[in-house]
């Protein structure tokens, strides 16, 4: 079929679809094609067919080691998996080389002013080789600490509102992962990151540490909060240095554009393709990446108004480096012109929950509210479930997917989760089914997260869900402000 008469085709099923609907009374009609459109494309994606991508990462995983982690053969295989499905499609496809570290080894102590190395402080691994003497600027700092821990120095973007490129960035523990903190210090400019321990009892030593990010050449250390409340105060340069050797491997990102659709309004849909050494990675997270390459596939003929980006992330696993070296890579005009940020990990939880990510942090719980646009996201989200008779509840961007490197940009994002190693509470259970006291998923990050580990329900709702909401924000993006 040519492009020419799929474009015929979805345009003949889109008015066989808008002629009952224009008899409908106005309150049960959409409001355009962004709700024709969505409504065709929901009746598109089946959960049977998500479920044949599932099966197809289960044999992929079965023939290579049984797993699809990153640096794998497994991992190649779904690449090419899903790259070809998406040109057979018609996409335009881009394999994006990203790194992973295959090893590190440190050479010699690190240095940090006068301070003991591996006593006082210790090397972050995998830090890269460095040595930078720089002034060191505190990153919203709370000292002295509170009685329990709450700081959330390093934690967002605005936290280095005033941050002087190549400075040394000293940056406090506490609330969101170590990882979050570099990769902020990292895009704020800084030549070097001392992390110290937030200062509570039984928080006050540093300890050897492998966080699985990197920024290239810029030196990182874990330190005693006594020696991060002494360089609060001190006012001349710093020498900081670290001698590790770091080896890299390479991945790609499968990112695949739609050829329609307005190159300055971008609308981006995400799932991470990788999983864990130690399972086939079914639910996590070949079940969001088969909902998002099905949505793909049958909307690949419409004549969309914004241009429509799927990404599949390599290295989530390992620190977010596949979505991470991917919106750095991108120029301050590129990131822009991302409108919205979707993002869909673990969608299929055997005990699941429906959790929608709180942009509008209405649950006042850890992270604030997203980049302005996300509270949006939430609510036409909530809609759909709303209209099936659906609860969610929201989810705090605690830094732990894909969403983070744009969140730290301020590109607004939102998604779908249904759970991972928590515990489903019985009000939980009330809402949605399923054993109360139970982990959402019993198999995150085992080997038993295979086909048997999916919820055929959760799967089936939630592809519809990230249907409806990819086609409305193609055709639609007037709830989301210009950044």
């Amino acid at each position: 079929m040519t492009l020419r008469q799929g474009v015929i085709r979805a345009l003949t099923l889109v008015t066989a679809l808008a002629l009952p609907l224009s008899l409908t009374t106005p309150a049960q009609a959409g409001g355009g094609l962004d709700d024709v459109f969505a409504k065709l494309l929901v009746k598109q994606v089946k959960g049977a067919n998500v479920q044949k991508h599932l099966k197809a990462f289960q044999a992929i995983a079965d023939a290579n080691g049984g797993n699809r982690a990153a640096g794998t053969s497994g991992y190649d295989a779904s690449r090419d998996y899903v790259a070809d499905k998406l040109r057979k499609a018609g996409y335009r496809v881009t394999l994006q080389p990203i790194n992973f570290v295959e090893g590190w080894v440190e050479n010699s102590p690190p240095v940090l002013g006068s301070f003991a190395p591996n006593e006082d402080f210790y090397t972050f691994q995998p830090s890269p080789a460095g040595d930078v003497t720089a002034p060191v600027q505190g990153v919203d700092l709370t000292l002295p600490p509170t009685p329990t821990p709450t700081s959330t120095s390093g934690c967002e973007m605005s936290d280095f509102a005033g941050f002087t490129p190549g400075n040394i960035a000293l940056i406090q523990r506490g609330t969101c992962p170590f990882a979050t903190k570099v990769r902020n210090a990292g895009f704020a400019g800084a030549s070097g990151i001392v992390v110290f321990n937030e200062g509570q009892p039984g928080r006050t030593e540093a300890n050897p540490l492998d966080i699985g990010e990197w920024r290239a050449g810029i030196p990182m250390v874990y330190a005693d909060f006594a020696v991060g409340q002494a360089l609060s105060t001190t006012t001349t340069p710093v020498r900081l240095a670290v001698d590790a050797t770091l080896t890299l491997g390479t991945n790609d990102n499968v990112i695949a554009e739609s050829r329609w659709g307005d190159a300055r309004n971008v609308v981006m849909v995400g799932a991470h393709l990788d999983g864990v050494p130690e399972g086939p990675g079914i639910n996590d997270n070949a079940s969001g990446s088969a909902a998002i390459l099905e949505t793909a596939l049958q909307m690949r003929n419409f004549p969309v108004k914004n241009k429509v980006r799927f990404a599949f992330w390599a290295a989530e696993e390992i620190g977010l480096l596949g979505s991470d070296q991917y919106v750095e890579s991108l120029s301050q005009a590129q990131r822009d012109r991302i409108r919205v940020y979707l993002n869909f990990d673990m969608v299929a939880s055997p005990n699941y929950g429906l959790f929608l990510y709180d942009g509008d942090d209405s649950d006042g719980t850890g992270a604030p509210a997203g980049p302005p646009g996300s509270a949006q996201i939430e609510d036409q989200l909530e809609d759909f479930f709303k209209h099936r008779r659906l609860p969610t509840r929201g989810t705090d961007f605690d830094g732990r997917s894909d969403y983070g490197p744009f969140i730290a940009v301020g590109i607004p994002s939102g998604g779908i989760f249904t759970g991972a190693e928590g515990t489903k509470t019985p009000e939980e259970a009330a809402l949605w089914g399923g054993t109360a006291g139970q982990a959402y998923d019993p198999c995150y990050h085992a080997a038993c997260d295979t086909l048997a580990n999916v919820n055929a329900f959760a799967l089936d709702v939630n592809a519809d869900a990230i249907a409806d909401s990819t086609a409305r924000y193609a055709f639609d993006l007037r709830a989301i402000p210009r950044r």
